[in-house]
């Protein structure tokens, strides 16, 4: 049926990219439907994926006419391997991607934040029961019932679903309170709340001049470094 979660989520996430914001990176982007988006408000955006296969279905997506605003540049790559610029982003988003990756991923996606930019993490989480249960149990009918919708109304319209390239799934490993605690350290002042549909939202707002006291917090410690290496040498 033509329902997807990370879709149905998509205006919810718009309404948090900033007003001004001109560059934007989605990391794990499928087959770009979200990056498209992003693209049409005239946003310059990079989209990495680690699937070759819905890489070449986004980029053929976004030849076809009728696009609004540039085209997202896609690139086959993980994003473990990919040099991101330093406080460059005005915004960074994750669908349903970032349970591919260590936690931790998320300190190079915000290092990679503009002051003032937003990390958005629409991401999956392993239940737990019986905390999860009632969650669960409510959203079964309601993403039936959506899943009825949207085919009623293609019937209707006379329109038929195109079957779409399939990212690679894995199951979450992380529970929302393992998540929870992990982005307190990494991600301070973070906002996270849990989603019906087997989601969660995570925004964290780089504040401005905080990536720079992180260089210079990071430059003192590699002079401290540098500066024991050459006591150690003169001992020696």
């Amino acid at each position: 049926m033509p329902f997807d979660h990370n879709d149905h989520y998509h205006r919810l996430l718009l309404r948090r990219v900033p007003a001004d914001a001109r560059t934007a990176l989605d990391v794990g982007c499928g087959t770009g439907r979200f990056a498209r988006r992003l693209a049409a408000r005239g946003i310059e955006v990079d989209a990495v994926d680690p699937s070759r296969e819905t890489v070449e279905a986004a980029r053929a997506a976004s030849a076809r006419p009728g696009g609004n605003g540039p085209a997202p540049r896609f690139r086959h790559a993980d994003i473990a391997d990919v040099d991101l610029p330093r406080s460059h982003y005005d915004v960074i988003s994750c669908l349903a991607s970032l349970h591919h990756m260590p936690f931790a991923t998320v300190t190079a996606l915000r290092d990679a934040l503009a002051p003032g930019g937003v990390l958005l993490v629409l991401g999956c989480y392993r239940e737990e029961f019986p905390a999860d249960l009632a969650r669960s149990l409510t959203a079964v009918p309601v993403n039936a019932a959506a899943r009825l919708a949207v085919a009623a109304g293609e019937r209707a319209r006379g329109t038929r679903h195109a079957p779409r390239a399939t990212p690679p799934v894995k199951e979450p490993g992380m529970t929302l309170a393992d998540i929870r605690r992990e982005a307190d350290g990494l991600l301070p002042g973070h906002t996270l709340r849990r989603l019906l549909f087997w989601r969660y939202l995570l925004v964290f707002r780089q504040v401005a001049g905080a990536a720079r006291r992180g260089s210079v917090h990071r430059h003192a410690d590699d002079v401290a470094r540098l500066a024991g290496d050459a006591a150690a040498r003169h001992r020696r």
